[in-house]
């Protein structure tokens, strides 16, 4: 069997988890803290149920989180509002750890939560999910809780497709598939078994979370796996079926955009860890065509590519959580 099959081994249903008293158990006894944060920009919509359904059945009913919140990239909308009225802790980006400045993306966000936050172990949901359910969070703890090899879990979903009205039963997950599996493929195979390598649920482990550098926007997902696979080897990986997620789907201009900055991580990964070699210096723009009145013009758009160090190597970081002085992994 090849290596990177072993993965497959770590890919189970989220019906695997579903007896949930048995999971608070298992957290009980193994005397851990949970934690569950959504990142957030103008999510009015649909954070209110996100946090009503989740706190509602994984800590009324059953206590296997102690804390929900949202970390907020200064919403223009009511985003921290509707948070905080259906009891979730809000934060927002900017005001954590304020001395290291602020950028705006989801992997900043990220980052920030791990001071912000007091569990053990980190679960992450994205606030634009219209179908939550406690499986999207259940199924990602299940892993970690029953396997203490298990470091790290990504969900995987059938990710269905508005179109005109319409919904396709799948078409989601595009830039998976047409950019980050070929270059998986070819530079790091074991990782192409992953089945949604992009998705944006997950949750892992303190100890390691905190070691891993953060790309602060689009390329925080590809950069965490490939620093785990680094640090931990691919063992350290587990992917969960959660059936379907319906959420709002992205123009091709904007996933453009994603795959740029996707495409950037890894181009800066591969350099750092001795896989590609970049011969020149890479432009730090996304260029587009926008066609008016017969003629096309170049749209210019920076994307962010800023890394965030690994969170044990901030002083305030270890002061809370009274950490000794880290070895470097990186």
């Amino acid at each position: 069997m090849n290596a990177g099959d072993s993965l497959l081994e770590r890919t189970w249903h989220h019906s695997r988890f579903q007896d949930i008293r048995r999971l608070v158990s298992l957290k009980e006894e193994k005397n851990l803290t949970i934690s569950l944060a959504f990142p957030t920009l103008n999510e009015e919509s649909t954070i209110g149920k996100e946090i009503l359904v989740i706190r509602t059945e994984l800590m009324d009913r059953y206590p296997l989180l102690d804390e929900i919140a949202v970390i907020d990239s200064s919403s223009k909308d009511n985003t921290r509002k509707v948070a905080e009225r259906f009891g979730a802790r809000v934060f927002t980006s900017k005001t954590i750890l304020p001395k290291y400045g602020t950028y705006r993306g989801k992997g900043e966000n990220l980052w920030k939560s791990l001071y912000a936050l007091e569990g053990d172990i980190i679960v992450w949901v994205d606030a634009d999910i219209s179908n939550i359910a406690p499986k999207f969070v259940y199924g990602l703890l299940g892993p970690l809780l029953e396997y203490d090899t298990v470091s790290y879990v990504k969900a995987f979903y059938e990710r269905p497709l508005r179109s005109s009205g319409a919904i396709a039963p799948s078409g989601g997950g595009r830039v998976t598939e047409i950019l980050v599996r070929p270059l998986f493929s070819l530079f790091y195979p074991e990782l192409a078994r992953l089945i949604q390598p992009l998705s944006g649920e997950y949750a892992g482990r303190r100890e390691l979370l905190e070691r891993l550098p953060f790309s602060v926007g689009y390329g925080v997902e590809l950069g965490n796996l490939l620093d785990i696979l680094r640090l931990e080897g691919i063992e350290a990986l587990a992917q969960v079926d959660l059936d379907m997620r319906i959420h709002r789907n992205q123009s091709t201009a904007a996933l453009s955009k994603m795959a740029y900055g996707i495409l950037n991580t890894f181009l800066s990964r591969g350099k750092k860890y001795g896989m590609v070699e970049l011969l020149q210096a890479l432009e730090t723009d996304h260029i587009a065509l926008e066609q008016k009145n017969g003629s096309h013009t170049v749209v210019r758009t920076a994307i962010p590519s800023e890394e965030r160090p690994p969170m044990i190597e901030v002083p305030e970081y270890r002061a809370k959580f009274r950490k000794a002085d880290p070895v470097s992994t990186f």
